[in-house]
C-alpha cells in the first residue's frame, strides 16, 4: 500500500538501505522511488527478503520493548521515560535505521485501538460527572493553547506565518492519553484527578486536529473564522452520531451473539469502524471512537455475557500493553532522524534551541493559567456538594502540571505540509513538547504531589466500599435464593449461602490489623489452591499417559484454570502506619447512621478482646463494638459470629469497627456502612 508524494513513496511498514548498514528496518517512513523495487514480492512468487527482515526487526522490537519494560518495573523506574530514554539512545546506533512515524499508521492504525482501549476503562458516569472541567480543557484550553503558542512561534520566527505558527501551536496543544493514564495512575493520583484527565485526553486529540485542519488549510487559502467554528461543530457533531451509531449497531449485534469469539472479533472491528465511518463524512474519528468505547462499556453488562466480557477485558489490556509500550519506544527512535534535519534549517543552532525552550515553556505555563480561573470561576466557584469544603489549590496544581504530550503531537507534526517554511524546526519543536513535557512534569509529578500534599487513593477505604457492595450484593442474592420457595433435598442451597458468604467474608477480612494470624478466608484460598495442584498433576499425569483423548484433557484443565482464577484474593490490603480508615457519611439514607454520628464515640475497652470467645474457647478474627453498650463482639468472619448475634438479641442497629485506625460504622438494619 503506498501513496505518492513528490518523488518519495509514503509506505506502511519496511526495510531500507542506508549508510549505517545493509537493510535495517524503517517504521511507517519515506522511501525514495530508486529503491522502490525492493518493496516489490519476488518474482517466483516467494516472500521477499525485504518483508522477513522487516518481519524480524519488528519481532526486535517487540522483544525489546517487553524486556525494557520488564525491567523498568522490576526496579519501580517509570516504565513510559525509561522507553523514550532508550529509544532515544538506540536511534543513534550505527546499526539502527532511522525510524520516521507515518501519520496514516498513527492516526488510522494506533489512535483508534488506543483511544478505545481507555474507553472501555472510562466510566460515563465519572465522565458526567465531571464533564465540565473536561470540556473546559479538552475545547477551550487546546484552543487557548493553540494561539499562545502560536504567538510564541511567530514572534521568534522571522518571516514564518500565522497559518504555519497555528499549525505548530495545534500540534503540541493536546496533552496525550497513553502518558496521562500511564503516569497518573502509576503514582496515584486521586480519582477525579485521574477521571479529568483521562477524559481530557480522550477529547483534546478531536479539537486539536480540528484546528490543525484549518491551520494547514489557511496554508494554502485564506480561511475565515466562521470555516473554523463550522469545520468543529461539523467534526464534533458527526462524530458524536457516528459513536452513537457505532454503539446501536454493536450493542444490537451483541444481544444476539453468545460465543466469545465472535463478539470479541466484533470488539476489534468497532474502533476502526467508527474512525473511518466519521472521517468519511467529515467527522471527528477521535470522538467517534471515544463515544462508542464509552458507550458499550457502560452497556455491556447487558449487551454481552459474562464469558465475553472477561476476554474482552484481557484482550484489550494485552492489546494496549503492546501497543502503549511501543508506542514511548518509537517517540524515542525519532531523535536521530529529527537531529538530521537541523542541519537543513536556515536559522542557526541557537535560534532553534531557544525557540524549543520558548515553546515548552509556554504550554506548562499556559495550562497552569487556564486550570486554575477554569477551576474557581467556571467548574465549582462553591463548596463541594459531596464534602462540603472547598478543595485545595494543590489538585489544581497538580492537574495543570499533568499535561504530557505524547505520540499525537508527533504525528499531527507530520501532517503540516513538506513545503510548510521552516518546516524542519516545526517537527522539532513538536519533539521537543514531547520529550520536555514526558521528563520533565513526568519525573517531578510524584514529587510535586507529595510535597503539595495531594493524596493518593486509600486502599483500606476502598478496601471498606468494596466489601460494602459485595455484601449488599450477597444479599440480594440471598433474598433471591429465599424468594424461590422449592425444596431442596440436595442440600444445595445450603452449600450456595455458605460459598456467597464465604465471598463477602473475603472481602471484609482485607481490613482490620495487620497480623500473622491467618483468616478463614486466607486458609481456604491456600489450602484450596493446594488441592487444585495435586489435581491439576494428576490430570497432566494422565495427559501424558495418552489415555485420554487430548480434548477432554484440555476440557478438565481449562476448568481448573477457571476455578483457580476465581478464587477470592483475601490477602489484606498493606496499611501505612498513619492511615486512617473512614467512611462516607450516609446521614440520608440511614437514620440510624445519623443518630450514631451525632453522639460521642465510646473508648475500646483494653485489652482488645472478645469476651464471649474467652467463655466458649473460641477466636476472633476482628473486633467489632456496639455504639449503644459498649460490648466487644466478634465479627461475621469469626467462628462464633458475637456481633451479629448481640444485634439479634439486643436490636441495637449501629456498631463500629473496634480495630485500630478504623473509623467506619455499620448499620445492622439498613446493611449500610457510614
Amino acid at each position: 500500500m503506498d501513496r505518492e508524494l513528490g518523488k518519495s513513496t509514503i509506505v506502511l511498514v519496511g526495510s531500507r538501505h542506508s549508510a549505517k548498514g545493509p537493510h535495517v528496518p524503517q517504521v511507517c517512513g519515506v522511501v525514495p522511488h530508486a529503491e522502490r523495487a525492493r518493496w516489490r514480492p519476488a518474482p517466483d512468487g516467494g516472500p521477499h527478503n525485504g518483508y522477513v527482515e522487516t518481519a524480524f526487526w519488528l519481532v526486535c522490537l517487540a522483544g525489546v520493548v517487553l524486556a525494557i519494560t520488564g525491567a523498568s518495573e522490576r526496579a519501580g523506574w517509570p516504565t513510559p521515560l525509561v522507553l523514550i530514554a532508550a529509544g532515544i539512545s538506540a536511534s543513534f546506533l550505527p546499526f539502527v535505521e532511522v525510524v520516521q512515524l507515518d501519520q496514516d499508521i498513527v492516526l488510522f492504525g494506533l489512535l483508534p485501538p488506543l483511544l478505545y482501549a481507555a474507553a472501555l476503562n472510562t466510566s460515563l458516569i465519572d465522565f458526567k460527572a465531571n464533564r465540565r472541567p473536561i470540556l473546559l480543557l479538552s475545547v477551550g484550553l487546546v484552543a487557548f493553547t493553540t494561539v499562545g503558542v502560536a504567538v510564541v512561534v511567530h514572534t521568534l520566527i522571522d518571516g514564518i506565518s500565522w497559518a504555519a505558527a497555528l499549525a505548530i501551536g495545534a500540534v503540541v496543544a493536546p496533552p496525550d492519553a497513553i502518558a496521562a493514564t500511564a503516569i497518573g495512575r502509576r503514582i496515584g493520583l486521586p480519582r477525579r484527578l485521574v477521571s479529568i484527565l483521562e477524559g481530557e485526553s480522550l477529547l483534546n486529540d478531536a479539537t486539536a486536529l480540528v484546528a490543525l485542519r484549518m491551520a494547514i488549510a489557511a496554508l494554502a487559502v485564506s480561511v475565515e473564522p466562521m470555516d473554523v467554528a463550522v469545520d468543529f461543530v461539523r467534526a464534533a457533531g458527526g462524530g458524536v452520531l457516528v459513536g452513537i451509531a457505532a454503539f446501536v449497531t454493536v450493542g444490537w449485534l451483541r444481544t444476539r451473539i453468545s460465543e466469545p469469539l465472535f463478539d470479541n472479533s466484533l470488539s476489534f472491528i468497532t474502533p476502526f469502524a467508527a474512525y473511518v465511518a466519521a472521517e468519511e463524512v467529515h467527522g471527528s474519528g477521535v470522538i467517534a471512537v471515544v463515544v462508542a468505547g464509552v458507550l458499550l462499556a457502560h452497556r455491556a453488562p447487558q449487551h454481552q455475557t459474562a464469558a465475553s466480557r472477561v476476554t474482552e477485558r484481557h484482550n484489550w489490556r494485552t492489546i494496549s500493553f503492546l501497543l502503549e509500550h511501543a508506542v514511548f519506544f518509537v517517540i524515542g527512535l525519532q531523535a536521530s532522524w529529527l537531529w538530521e534535519r537541523v542541519p537543513e534549517s536556515e536559522l542557526g543552532g541557537v535560534q532553534i534551541a531557544t525557540v524549543c525552550a520558548a515553546v515548552l515553556v509556554a504550554i506548562i505555563c499556559l495550562r497552569l493559567a487556564w486550570v486554575f480561573p477554569a477551576r474557581y470561576l467556571l467548574v465549582r466557584p462553591g463548596p463541594d456538594k459531596e464534602t462540603g469544603t472547598v478543595p485545595p489549590w494543590t489538585y489544581t496544581f497538580v492537574l495543570g502540571w499533568a499535561g504530557m504530550r505524547g505520540v499525537v503531537t508527533l504525528a499531527g507534526a507530520y501532517l503540516i505540509p513538506a513545503d510548510t517554511e521552516h518546516r524542519e524546526v516545526l517537527l522539532l519543536i513538536a519533539f521537543s513538547a514531547v520529550i520536555g513535557t514526558l521528563f520533565l512534569q513526568g519525573l517531578s509529578l510524584p514529587w510535586v504531589a507529595r510535597t503539595l500534599g495531594v493524596p493518593p487513593p486509600d486502599p483500606l477505604t476502598d478496601a471498606l466500599v468494596r466489601a460494602e457492595l459485595l455484601h449488599q450484593a450477597s444479599n440480594a442474592g440471598l433474598e433471591r435464593l429465599d424468594q424461590l420457595g422449592e425444596d431442596d433435598p440436595h442440600g444445595t442451597h445450603a452449600l450456595i449461602r455458605a460459598r456467597v458468604e464465604q465471598r463477602s467474608f473475603a472481602a471484609w477480612e482485607q481490613l482490620g490489623a495487620e497480623s500473622d494470624d491467618e483468616t478463614p478466608s486466607e486458609a481456604y484460598l491456600r489450602v484450596r489452591r493446594l488441592m487444585i495442584d495435586a489435581e491439576r498433576a494428576t490430570v497432566l499425569k494422565v495427559r501424558d499417559s495418552g489415555t485420554v483423548a487430548s480434548d477432554i484433557v484440555s476440557e478438565v484443565l481449562g476448568m481448573l484454570d477457571i476455578e483457580e482464577s476465581m478464587l477470592d484474593d483475601a490477602s489484606r490490603t498493606r496499611r501505612h502506619p498513619k492511615a486512617q480508615v473512614s467512611a462516607p457519611a450516609r446521614s440520608d439514607a440511614c437514620p440510624d447512621l445519623a443518630a450514631a454520628s451525632g453522639a460521642p464515640t465510646p473508648t475500646v475497652p483494653q485489652p482488645r478482646e472478645c469476651a464471649e470467645c474467652r467463655r466458649v474457647g473460641t477466636t476472633w478474627v476482628h473486633l467489632r463494638m456496639c455504639l449503644t453498650c459498649g460490648i466487644v463482639s466478634c465479627c461475621d468472619s469469626s467462628p462464633s459470629r458475637h456481633a451479629t448475634a448481640h444485634f439479634e438479641q439486643s436490636a441495637h442497629p449501629v456498631i463500629i469497627s473496634a480495630e485500630p485506625n478504623e473509623h467506619w460504622r455499620w448499620c445492622y438494619v439498613h446493611q449500610l456502612v457510614g
